[in-house]
């Protein structure tokens, strides 16, 4: 099984108030689908997880089961948690539910203080859905679990025998290349930095798991089909569209925003939760105005 093409990193939907908004995930799905997106990754970064209760984590999957059943649309279920008996409890229905795949990020409170602790603690998640491909999330800017890749894959192919790769959001592309030529190419690794997209096609990689993916899938779109074609200006001309799309929303706090981002295409998924702080009416004008000046909604258009 290979993740390729763009893989949407999906926000979890809430309520004014912040609850759960269920209801929301079918115009999610419908949202990426027309933009030509068959696989989501749910539950992961973008999708708050810290900040969601097991069981609202469990209701969340239990949703995007039901809406993409039928579809071509295929679900990915991030069952990461600093509890690992949690990580079991999401990773067994995740396979019930027949997810396409899960995948974990490193406990990041009480860390892993060894690589072999790390596949441990994979190895106990991924026992808990033995029949459902498991990637290793790692994304050591915010986990802080900053360990070699290629030496995660040499110690974890026999010890987490569902282990189909790694969701490689670090920017390091030296790994990156070495996990891509590892055991004859066994690896599936998609890449989950969009800013670095160009660079990560440029080495090897064939598919990607991101945010932007949401609301900037055309731009993305374009920088892959021009890099196939060997327009490499073209290629750079879009990922600068993405570079300056993702600091103009990180200058009023990247979550907010992107969520902010997504209620003004007509898909509403609420605000984030705390820690993450929110654009007052003011600041979500502004947001309108700078995507304006910067060609965003003809980019995508």
């Amino acid at each position: 099984m290979k993740l390729t093409g763009l893989v949407a990193a999906t926000h979890t939907p809430f309520c004014p108030k912040g609850e759960l908004h269920l209801t929301a995930v079918e115009r999610q799905a419908e949202h990426l689908l027309r933009q030509g997106g068959t696989t989501v990754f749910i539950g992961g970064s973008t999708g708050e997880s810290h900040s969601l209760t097991v069981t609202e984590r469990l209701d969340l999957a239990r949703r995007w089961s039901e809406v993409t059943r039928g579809s071509e649309m295929r679900v990915v279920v991030h069952v990461g948690s600093n509890c690992l008996a949690e990580a079991r409890v999401l990773a067994a229905q995740a396979e019930s539910l027949g997810a396409t795949a899960i995948a974990a990020l490193a406990p990041s409170y009480f860390k892993p203080a060894s690589l072999e602790a790390l596949v441990d603690c994979c190895a106990d998640i991924a026992a808990a859905a033995p029949e459902t491909p498991f990637y290793f999330y790692d994304i050591p800017a915010l986990t802080g679990v900053c360990f070699s890749m290629p030496d995660f894959l040499g110690a974890a192919a026999e010890r987490v025998p569902s282990l189909a790769g790694i969701k490689f959001t670090n920017p390091d592309l030296m790994a990156y290349q070495c996990c891509l030529h590892m055991d004859a190419g066994r690896w599936d690794l998609p890449f989950g930095v969009d800013e670095h997209f160009l660079g990560a096609l440029a080495v090897g990689a064939t598919g990607a798991v991101g945010s932007g993916f949401n609301f900037a899938a055309p731009i993305y779109t374009r920088l892959s089909a021009s890099f196939e074609r060997g327009d490499l200006e073209a290629a750079r001309l879009e990922q600068f569209r993405g570079v300056q799309l993702i600091r103009s929303l990180a200058s009023f706090g990247y979550m907010a925003a992107a969520k902010a981002t997504m209620g003004l295409l007509g898909v509403e998924v609420g605000p984030a939760r705390l820690p993450h702080r929110n654009l007052d009416r003011d600041a979500t004008r502004k947001l309108r105005s700078e995507l304006d000046a910067l060609g965003f909604f003809e980019w995508i258009a």
